[in-house]
């Protein structure tokens, strides 16, 4: 009965679901909880860190002024005051010792990602490094840290454990490879390079599949993956030519029926306005394909500023984004759960939005015993939206929560990524920091 049920909603909703996409009116504005609860649980260190955060954010001009002089502040004190409140690490040992600090705030699991790219093909970063450093991270970070936690009992309440693969990163000339990308071009070099940035990514996820396909046999009744690959978004051009296609391959290679779990998603920013649409193409492709399942990471968006038609293919309001965000994963949480073989494989709702957040996280709570529940996520970036952190775990009892942590050997490069995320995720430094982070701390102190 239950399985005929579900075929029954599954084609029910699948058709609804391929009738041209809408965005739906934004769910109420819930306000982000006061910082105060988390703040308790930080060093004097890192309150202090935040203090100068807070200090940089307090409106837009100063915030401005920050990212411009930002480029000429000296490492050691970047490093200094800044970096452990928004970086992993600089080797494996510290990475851990920063999954072990966010296991100890129930944050229980991480993705994890090697801060080098190359999306304009400027500098000459060596691509076998890079995919050696990257799967080493998988065997020397997320196993161990992954392995630490499991047990029966908890087998479905620790997340997976997530490697972001930049394709900028994973090609020489990243900006032609992707903008030319075709396994089966007719133009030689074309399908050269396509084919050496599909077997850069594949060398990686062939590690993390192997991984999943060995553990499901020691914990058969675990219902996500235990670790997942994630193709990160590019620039619009390159998104809309080359990743989604990559995606797409990948999911043809890695997340085949015969596997009991996926192990590679793709990002789609919902800030575009043909989003959604693309995705639910994405998934009328696969369920007429029957033999993959493609996995999405939720993002609205990180290349605003940098787009250059960005009024013709970006929302022109935030309202506008706000409502596709929360209507795709709405639509993408209900498939998944009312589906038990959905084509839809797994989601990631990486989000800073408070309401978008909760919302997921009502949906989990209320679908408490569905085995699909575990194979939805959600994400904030390490370091920033703690405060939304902390309540949605201490007060909506959420365990399946996970936080982006960059690192690298190379402290260059996280402070290139460190000036990134200022110019795009400003208005969430604001929005997080400034004069309500100052009094808070303040509070918190005294």
């Amino acid at each position: 009965m239950y399985r005929h049920s579900i075929i029954k909603r599954s084609l029910s909703t699948t058709h609804k679901l391929l009738k041209p996409a809408s965005v739906m009116p934004a769910l109420q504005y819930k306000a982000p909880p006061s910082p105060d609860n988390y703040l308790k649980n930080l060093n004097k260190s890192d309150l202090f860190s935040l203090f100068l955060i807070g200090c940089c954010s307090i409106n837009k001009p100063i915030l401005n002024t920050v990212i411009k002089v930002f480029p000429y502040v000296p490492l050691p004190l970047i490093k200094t005051f800044v970096y452990n409140l928004y970086c992993g690490g600089e080797t494996f040992k510290e990475v851990l010792a920063t999954g072990e600090k966010l296991k100890k705030n129930c944050v229980n699991n991480m993705m994890l990602s090697l801060t080098i790219e190359d999306s304009e093909g400027t500098k000459n970063i060596d691509i076998d490094y890079i995919v050696s450093e990257t799967i080493s991270s998988v065997q020397n970070i997320l196993k161990p840290h992954l392995l630490s936690q499991l047990n029966e009992s908890t087998i479905n309440d620790i997340p997976p454990g997530y490697i972001a693969l930049k394709p900028s990163a994973l090609v020489k000339d990243p900006y032609n490879v992707l903008l030319n990308y075709d396994l089966n071009s007719s133009d030689p070099r074309h399908k050269k390079n396509s084919k050496e940035l599909f077997d850069n990514c594949s060398k990686i996820t062939e590690v993390v599949k192997d991984l999943n396909e060995e553990l499901s046999k020691i914990y058969p009744k675990r219902n996500s993956p235990f670790f997942i690959s994630t193709i990160d978004a590019e620039k619009f051009d390159l998104q809309e030519k080359g990743v989604y296609a990559l995606q797409r391959d990948l999911f043809k290679k890695f997340n085949l029926n015969k596997y009991k779990h996926i192990s590679v998603i793709g990002t789609w920013q919902l800030y575009l306005k043909n989003s959604k649409d693309l995705l639910l193409k994405e998934l009328q492709m696969a369920e007429n394909d029957g033999s993959y399942s493609l996995g999405c990471k939720l993002v609205r968006g990180a290349y605003i500023h940098s787009e250059a038609d960005r009024k013709d293919i970006i929302f022109n309001t935030k309202k506008d984004t706000d409502a596709n965000y929360d209507d795709t994963i709405n639509v993408v949480c209900e498939h998944l759960l009312n589906n038990k073989d959905s084509k839809f494989g797994h989601l990631v709702v990486a989000s800073h939005n408070y309401t978008s957040q909760l919302q997921v996280t009502k949906k989990l709570d209320e679908n408490k015993l569905n085995p699909n529940k575990a194979k939805i996520v959600l994400a904030q970036l390490y370091g920033m939206a703690d405060n939304i952190t902390y309540d949605l775990i201490h007060n909506h009892n959420c365990k399946n929560i996970i936080k982006y942590v960059p690192w690298s050997s190379d402290s260059y490069e996280t402070k290139d990524y460190l000036l990134r995320r200022l110019q795009e995720n400003g208005d969430a430094v604001r929005a997080d920091n400034g004069l309500p982070l100052l009094k808070a701390i303040f509070r918190s102190l005294f």
